[in-house]
């Protein structure tokens, strides 16, 4: 390296930065010369490894015998070591040759780059001003050299190119090492392996099943075995190999990932059968024989491997089936008969085959002895799509002992494979049946009693006995009396599970006998006949079964419908009810039609997805007699809840008025300057109470009276003060509206997005005013209001679909229901005038709708078949053909 000192010399000391220039170009001059001398002794390097791995991937190392594959491992090795020995004569550049190199390749004379260190002969003032000025002149020559790239020279070294042999020699080694015979770098290091001799007398035919429930086709294995990436394919698919020809059994051998081999058994029926021999026949005839029969091995793929016969191979790779996801989509709830509703979500990846709602008690005595097993729910998946669906199923479970008692309701989901998936549990009460009258509601809790755990009649004997204490007062129908003498002395000798059931189904038709007569048997048999036509869709039976079941539920209907109207027939029409709101008998049969249609001709989807809609419009069909007791009580809480919210938006809004005026007089105190006004406070004393507990207005309409105005007595520090008190005022409306929330809840509401937004944005104002901030604070509690508005809103629209009209009995024997929605009886949206378009959300369609319909898709392919000359216009019609 250069001194210091000595880079200083010549113009390099009057120029610091051309100095650093130069040991630049240098340092890069010394790296070029470097690689050099490095590149000619690096080529034998490289043709060595080149033959090395050439040789591994066309698979010489895997063909020859071990001791010649260590032999070549060796004279490889030997070879490398010995292609390194010229690298023992490399040596890092010198400076002077670098400058050399520079001056030579940039063509540079007179030496510019050493003659910056060099000194005169003569040391004389004329000479060292000569020299000083050559130097000057050649280091203006310097900014520009130019190291360049390496210039090795290779062709010296190897004249005759045969540096190309072993680069051509790699390229085509690693294209054959993509083939099914090529090698691998690892050859050499490890044993041959066992070479497998394929018999080519030996026919081979394999092929994968995946299971039914996937919907895939199978997939058949290449003869050959060529398959060089793993195949992907269901989990529990269906392996099958046939093996025939050949002299010998063939044995077939599944390969785990493991390394673990698993021989793969021939089925039964596939194996060779021997005859006894007789005493003519030839001993090696059996042999021969058996050797022609062809031989089927069968087996299930859970795990990742691979299959090896005659040589051959096949690697797998098992796609795992997910376990089924299913979720509730929204709360469950009640229907208006008192049916349980649940709408849920579910996913699979090759579809869900069975889904039902585990029902189970809360608080369970584990010494109990329940008559009845827990509830069963089956859900309703729609077949359409089942990998991803969405659904909603409706069973009444008001017989069941645990109806009107909390359980926990857990939504189970199980696939084809028979993996199941669990939904979070969500503990409700069972919905039970509105009983209306007392003495029904009171002989249905005595069967709830024992029912929930036998050793309890003493119990619900006694309860019946109390019922008959004064019948004369309590029991006003004889009729009622004598059954419930006759459920007594049931009860007192009721012994045994079938007795105990017996007398339990006695005491549940005395109570609907009391409660609605007829009534609640014509609905009984209409829930039975609908439970077995959507079992017989379900086990796709046959048309004839269908029709007779198709005939029940409309008889069923028809007798339901009749005793409605026979009960309903003295009762007045409600108030709210009107032409619209009119259910006909026609509609159902026209539904009931579509059904069995849709069964007839082979779509059990559309027909069991149709007949579960049906099952929830009748049960949210309503008896139309006005209700009571609890109906009363929730229409009471929701109109407190009501007017609770009234009360918090008069307040935000008053407090919001105050806010602003003392937001105003604060800006006008700020731009007059007038910061020392009177020390009377009047709006400070609005906030509080005075202190005769006089109240706030009041003392307000005395000021005024007095003709002292709030602006002309504040001064702008208590202007500020007032704003910091409205703070609790705010904060105190925030936490009541937490409080209706939290009420809203426990009746079962949802609270909608507006009342979050607005405590949000109340908790903002509170912040804004504790500051003293009076503009920032209006526009948050003006949000609050807009926000408490749409809560406001969504909270009516909940309490009008809960509180849903009665049902009164029109003059032709018509069911009507009080309904102002826009929706029929059956829940269904009301028919306009005209054909219908919008709401999809039934798929009834009447018959003029759907001819018109085919009438005007036949026009615009008339049309379009004709040939428009318009392009707009022939575009236009084939989008409205695409109706996909």
């Amino acid at each position: 390296m250069t001194s210091p000192s000595r880079q200083k010399k010549g113009a390099f000391a009057f120029r610091p930065s051309l100095a650093r220039l130069v040991t630049t170009k240098r340092l890069l001059a010394r790296i070029v010369l470097f690689f050099e001398q490095l590149l000619p002794p690096l080529m034998p390097v490289l043709s060595v490894i080149a033959f090395y791995l050439s040789a591994s991937w066309f698979g010489l190392f895997r063909s020859v015998p071990d001791w010649l594959r260590i032999l070549l491992l060796i004279a490889f090795a030997g070879a490398f070591l010995v292609s390194l020995l010229p690298f023992r004569t490399l040596r890092w550049p010198r400076i002077a040759e670098a400058d050399r190199m520079l001056e030579e390749r940039n063509g540079l004379p007179h030496q510019p780059v050493t003659v910056q260190e060099d000194e005169p002969a003569f040391d004389t003032p004329f000479a060292r001003a000569l020299w000083r000025e050559h130097q000057t002149r050649m280091a203006e020559k310097i900014a520009a050299l130019d190291a360049g790239l390496p210039r090795p020279d290779i062709a010296a070294h190897d004249r005759f190119a045969l540096r190309a042999v072993p680069a051509l020699l790699l390229v085509t080694a690693f294209g054959y090492s993509l083939s099914i015979n090529g090698g691998s770098i690892r050859d050499a290091l490890q044993a041959a392996p066992e070479q497998v001799v394929s018999d080519p007398a030996v026919r081979i035919d394999a092929w994968v099943t995946p299971p039914s429930y996937t919907g895939r086709a199978p997939i058949y294995l290449t003869a050959d075995g060529s398959e060089q990436a793993p195949i992907g394919i269901p989990q529990f698919s269906g392996l099958t190999v046939r093996v025939s020809g050949g002299k010998t059994a063939e044995k077939v051998v599944f390969r785990k990932a493991n390394g673990e081999a698993q021989d793969i058994s021939v089925q039964a029926d596939t194996k060779p059968q021997q005859t006894a021999a007789s005493g003519s026949e030839q001993p090696t005839a059996a042999p021969a024989s058996q050797a022609l029969v062809a031989q089927t091995h069968m087996m299930k793929l859970q795990e990742n491997g691979a299959l090896e016969v005659n040589g051959r191979r096949w690697s797998f790779e098992v796609l795992p089936d997910k376990a089924p996801e299913i979720a509730f989509d929204g709360l469950p709830k009640r229907s208006v008969n008192g049916a349980l509703e649940i709408a849920f979500t579910v996913k699979d990846d090759y579809g869900v085959q069975e889904a039902h709602a585990e029902i189970v008690p809360v608080e369970t005595d584990p010494t109990a002895t329940p008559l009845y097993p827990l509830p069963e729910y089956r859900l309703d998946i729609p077949r359409r799509n089942a990998r991803d669906a969405k659904g909603v199923t409706s069973r009444n479970l008001t017989e069941h002992p645990l109806a009107g008692k909390r359980v926990r309701i857990t939504l189970v989901a199980k696939d084809a494979a028979g993996q199941t998936g669990r939904s979070p549990p969500h503990e409700m009460v069972l919905p039970s049946r509105p009983f209306n009258e007392p003495l029904a509601a009171a002989v249905a809790e005595e069967r709830q009693v024992f029912a929930l755990d036998t050793r309890k009649m003493p119990q619900a004997i006694a309860l019946n006995e109390a019922l008959t204490i004064r019948p004369e007062e309590t029991i006003p129908k004889l009729t009622n009396y004598l059954l419930l003498e006759s459920a007594l002395a049931r009860m007192k000798l009721a012994r045994g599970e079938d007795a105990l059931k017996d007398t339990a189904q006695y005491l549940w038709e005395i109570a609907l006998g009391m409660e609605d007569g007829d009534l609640s048997l014509a609905e009984r048999k209409l829930r039975e006949a609908q439970q077995n036509l959507a079992d017989a869709l379900d086990r796709n039976a046959p048309d004839a079964e269908i029709k007779k079941l198709m005939d029940e539920l409309r008889k069923a209907m028809q007798d339901y419908m009749t005793e409605l109207a026979r009960r309903m027939q003295n009762a007045p029409m409600q108030p709210n009810q009107n032409a619209q709101n009119i259910l006909r008998q026609q509609d159902l049969e026209r539904m009931m039609n579509q059904i069995e249609n849709l069964a007839r001709s082979g779509n059990r989807d559309a027909a069991q997805e149709m007949l579960s809609q049906l099952q929830r419009m009748m049960n949210n069909l309503q008896a139309g007699r006005p209700q009571r007791g609890q109906q009363s009580q929730e229409n009471s809480e929701a109109r407190k809840q009501i007017d609770k919210l009234g009360e918090i938006l008069r307040d935000q809004q008053k407090l919001m008025e105050q806010t602003f005026r003392l937001d105003q007089q604060l800006r006008d105190r700020m731009q007059r300057g007038e910061s020392d006004m009177g020390e009377n406070d009047p709006l400070l004393d609005e906030m509080n109470p005075g202190e005769n507990g006089e109240p706030q207005d009041q003392q307000q309409g005395q000021q005024g009276k007095e003709g002292q105005q709030p602006s002309d007595q504040m001064t702008a520090e208590q202007l500020r003060e007032a704003l910091k008190q409205l703070r609790a005022q705010q904060d105190a409306l925030g936490k009541q509206l937490g409080e209706l929330q939290k009420s809203l809840g426990e009746m079962g509401m949802k609270p909608g997005p507006g009342f979050g937004q607005a405590q949000r944005e109340m908790e903002g104002a509170g912040r804004e005013l504790g500051q003293g901030r009076g503009q920032p604070a209006v526009e948050g509690q003006g949000r609050a209001l807009e926000a408490l508005r749409q809560g406001a809103r969504d909270m009516m629209n909940q309490i009008m679909q809960a509180q849903q009209g009665q049902q009164g009995q029109g003059p032709n024997g018509q069911v009507g229901q009080g309904d102002q929605n826009g929706r029929d009886p059956l829940g269904r949206p009301r028919r306009p005038q005209g054909p219908d378009f919008g709401d999809n959300s039934v798929k009834v369609p009447d018959e003029i709708d759907v001819q018109r319909a085919r009438e005007i898709l036949d026009a615009i392919r008339e049309k379009l078949g004709n040939n428009p000359p318009g392009e707009v216009e022939r575009r236009y019609l084939e989008r409205l053909l695409d109706i996909q």
